[in-house]
């Protein structure tokens, strides 16, 4: 069986829900319908003409991708452009492009993550450069029979209810009677139709964080055993997690900033690096941020890091950063890169998951605009 477009955007937003995005960023659905079946997904970080080619030649359906083909409104569709002769060849191929952009550097385990990965900064005591997203915190209500009471719990937990700070798990369990007529028509899992039923049950009360919330939905939905499940969630006016661009954190040792420029062309395979700062130094503190950080060097100074690791750096924030003691590694914008097989193997996964025929793949097209000389 193949997925719904509608389903795989599903699945994505799990991975970078869109409320992540900073404020007016393009993501989204920019062309196309998600109203299809789709056998493969094309994962990209740009969508060029080369690009759309591949997804012709694959059997796409749609385009995942990093960068948005549609910034700003347009006036008019004018083909006989390039930007008008890459959506005509979409629109003619009926190729959806699905854009997930700051909203996939924001989440965990998405850019900045991967890029902290690579470059070796420990996972403890990693953070956020900047704040955009703070969760909102519901409280989940709902009534459990006795007999499947574990079962809702663990599923619920599972999908990412319960957390409090530090702690996992935590919930209220209360016992009770729950009363109810199951209607002309119905298929009550206890009682019978047009009969009052009372049953043993337990209120259970727990936490769920915004971006969970569909996941525990659905879990709790799946695992509870009756027909029309009783549930309630309420807006609570308390702050969860907070959610942000970049992240910083300290190497598992130290290194000179030349040596830590050789692992980043290393790791993110590219031929060259700007850099900014005396090789020399050494460095433990490490910033990195995916696209363009000119404007987060003071973030990364006011974090402590030695190091940002980032692309277009611009000359003069190159000499502001280097006067007020900050190294900075530019390997070019283009390393985001890193998501094309990232994001097709988490999707593949999800896919298998759920036993669907359609299959992710990342693109091996090359849209690094500069040529190194």
């Amino acid at each position: 069986m193949l997925a719904n477009g509608q389903t795989i955007v599903q699945l994505m937003e799990q991975l970078a829900p869109k409320h992540y995005a900073v404020e007016n960023d393009k993501i989204g659905l920019q062309l196309g319908t998600l109203n299809k079946n789709v056998s493969k997904v094309l994962v990209a970080l740009d969508v060029t003409d080369a690009v759309v080619d591949e997804a012709i030649a694959a059997g796409a359906e749609l385009i995942i991708a990093h960068h948005a083909i549609i910034y700003r409104p347009l006036a008019k569709l004018d083909t006989s452009t390039p930007a008008g002769k890459l959506y005509e060849k979409l629109i003619k191929h009926d190729i959806a492009v699905y854009i997930s952009h700051t909203n996939l550097d924001v989440a965990e385990g998405g850019i900045n993550d991967w890029m902290a990965d690579l470059v070796g900064i420990a996972a403890e005591g990693r953070a956020c450069l900047e704040d955009v997203h703070t969760d909102k915190l519901y409280k989940l209500v709902v009534f459990v029979p006795q007999t499947h009471h574990e079962g809702v719990l663990q599923a619920i937990w599972k999908a990412g209810a319960g957390g409090i700070g530090s702690y996992d798990c935590c919930s209220f369990n209360i016992e009770g009677t729950g009363t109810f007529v199951p209607g002309e028509g119905s298929k009550p899992y206890i009682g019978q139709e047009g009969k009052l039923e009372r049953v043993q049950e337990i209120r259970v009360e727990t936490i769920v964080p915004q971006s969970a919330q569909r996941k525990v939905i659905q879990a709790m939905l799946k695992a509870h055993p009756y027909e029309e499940v009783a549930y309630d969630l309420y807006p609570m006016d308390l702050k969860g997690r907070s959610f942000g661009l970049g992240r910083v954190g300290k190497l598992g040792e130290s290194l000179k900033l030349g040596e830590l420029a050789e692992r980043v062309k290393d790791v993110f395979d590219v031929p060259a690096a700007r850099l900014v700062g005396d090789p020399e130094r050494q460095v433990k503190k490490v910033a990195v941020l995916g696209g363009s950080g000119a404007r987060y060097y003071r973030h990364a100074l006011f974090a402590g890091a030695d190091v940002l690791i980032t692309g277009d750096i611009d000359y003069h924030t190159a000499h502001d950063a280097l006067a007020a003691g900050l190294s900075i590694i530019d390997p070019g914008h283009n390393i985001e890169k890193i998501m094309k097989p990232r994001v097709a193997a988490w999707l593949n996964e999800e896919l298998t998951e759920r036993k669907y025929a359609t299959l992710a793949v990342a693109s091996t097209i090359e849209t690094e605009p500069f040529a190194f000389v």
